[in-house]
């Protein structure tokens, strides 16, 4: 239940896109930076697929790759800038260790069943670490299911819930809405309902927005 004071902040990710791995990470630092002049935010992860029409089983990513880009030399180029930006916010990405891409619709369930457990960050944030650092395939019900249990979810009840296919409706269901309101690119981060920007945007410039934001919101609501 969110306190009274907490603003609500919706984020539109996928867990294989690097920027919005990145982006958490910036997040996380203007987050810190309003909570001590006493700015309080809760943050909510919903679905959005880069590839809503990938194999349920993944591609392999050089494949996957060169079909998107033109080339494997091209890709390792745009590799390698996103490497630099993920290791000026303090993150590692090892694209040494990624072999498949993977369909994500498991991992999207995964994180809404989290919510309903309070465990949603955690389980965002061993997605990430799994595919960016480890190269681990996300789209594997076993592997979900050991993150889950890394995040202190019960391993046999995450399991039963990604083989009921439980949510995958409703996550496919708006996915499709927000395309259809015109979101195109992730991370897009919401305050209460309201679209801020797109991108991994720097925490200055992160923060400075927010409290912009919340003035307009509390200027609209007078």
């Amino acid at each position: 239940m969110q306190n009274p004071g907490t603003a609500q902040l919706d984020v539109y990710s996928d867990v294989i896109c690097p920027w919005c791995y990145i982006g958490k990470r910036h997040m996380q630092v203007a987050l810190g930076q309003l909570a001590a002049d006493g700015h309080a935010f809760q943050v909510g992860w919903r679905p959005f697929q880069l590839n809503p029409d990938m194999p349920p089983e993944g591609v392999s990513r050089d494949e996957y790759r060169q079909a998107k880009f033109g080339s494997l030399e091209r890709s390792r180029e745009l590799d390698a800038q996103v490497s630099s930006a993920a290791a000026a916010a303090g993150l590692q990405i090892r694209f040494d260790r990624m072999h498949r891409t993977p369909n994500t619709l498991d991992a999207h369930r995964l994180i809404q069943f989290a919510a309903e457990h309070r465990r949603q960050d955690e389980i965002v944030d061993g997605l990430f670490a799994a595919y960016f650092v480890e190269g681990r395939d996300i789209g594997d019900r076993a592997t979900l299911t050991d993150i889950a249990a890394s995040a202190g979810l019960d391993p046999a009840v995450v399991a039963a819930f990604l083989d009921a296919d439980r949510l995958a409706a409703e996550i496919q269901a708006e996915d499709a809405a927000v395309r259809a309101a015109g979101l195109t690119g992730v991370p897009t981060f919401v305050l209460e309902r309201h679209v801020l920007f797109s991108g991994a945007v720097p925490p200055d410039a992160f923060a400075e927005a927010l409290l912009k934001a919340q003035r307009v919101i509390a200027n609209e609501a007078a």
